[in-house]
C-alpha cells in the first residue's frame, strides 16, 4: 500500500488536452491557469486567495490540510505569496512613521488572532491607514495565515507562534490592551 494516499474530498474541474509532441504539450501544460480560491476582497481591488493543498510536506509526506495564501492582483494578474517577515518590517515602518498607528494596528490584528472579523476591528479601532501595506490587507492576509498555521500545528501554538512574534518584537504586553 502507497504512503502517498490520503481520503479527502476533491472539487475537480475538468481539463481536457490532447497528447501532442513534447515541446507543444509543455506548452499546454504550461498555460493552464492556476486554481484558487477567492476567500477576502480588499479596497484596493486586490483579492485574497488560497488554494488547497498547498504543497507542505511533514515527514515526506503531502500535508492534507495544508494551504497556500496568496493575495491577487486582478489588474497585473500577480500572485503575492506575503510572508511574515514582509508584515513585521512594514509594521516596523508604520511604527517609525506613526507608532500609535502601529500598536493600534498590533492590537487589531490580536482580536483578529483570537477570532474577530478583520472588518469590524478596523470599524471598532478606528484603524487608518498610514505607509505601507493597507492595514485591511495585513488584518485580512492574517486571517488567512493564522488558519494556514492553525492546520499545519494543530497540536503546538498555530497561529499564536507569529502572533507572539510580533507582540515581543514590538516589545507589547497584552495586558496594554485592555
Amino acid at each position: 500500500m502507497s504512503n502517498k494516499i490520503f481520503k479527502y474530498n476533491v472539487n475537480l474541474v475538468p481539463l481536457r488536452i490532447e497528447n501532442q509532441e513534447q515541446n507543444a504539450f509543455r506548452d499546454k501544460l504550461n498555460n493552464i491557469p492556476y486554481l484558487l480560491y477567492q476567500v477576502e476582497n480588499l479596497a484596493t481591488g486586490e483579492i485574497i486567495a488560497i488554494n488547497k493543498p498547498g504543497g507542505k510536506r511533514n515527514f515526506g509526506k503531502l500535508s492534507r490540510d495544508d494551504f497556500m495564501v496568496f493575495i491577487f492582483n486582478p489588474d497585473e494578474q500577480s500572485l503575492w505569496l506575503i510572508s511574515h517577515s514582509e508584515i513585521s518590517d512594514d509594521i516596523a515602518g508604520k511604527y517609525n512613521y506613526d507608532s500609535k498607528q502601529a500598536l493600534a494596528l498590533i492590537k487589531g490584528l490580536y482580536y483578529v488572532c483570537f477570532g474577530d472579523e478583520p472588518e469590524e476591528v478596523i470599524c471598532r479601532l478606528h484603524l487608518q491607514n498610514t505607509v505601507g501595506i493597507p492595514v485591511e490587507t495585513i488584518l485580512k492576509v492574517y486571517k488567512w495565515i493564522w488558519g494556514q498555521e492553525d492546520c499545519n500545528y494543530p497540536t503546538k501554538k498555530g497561529r499564536w507562534l507569529s502572533m507572539n512574534a510580533l507582540l515581543d518584537r514590538f516589545n507589547i504586553n497584552t495586558k496594554d490592551f485592555r
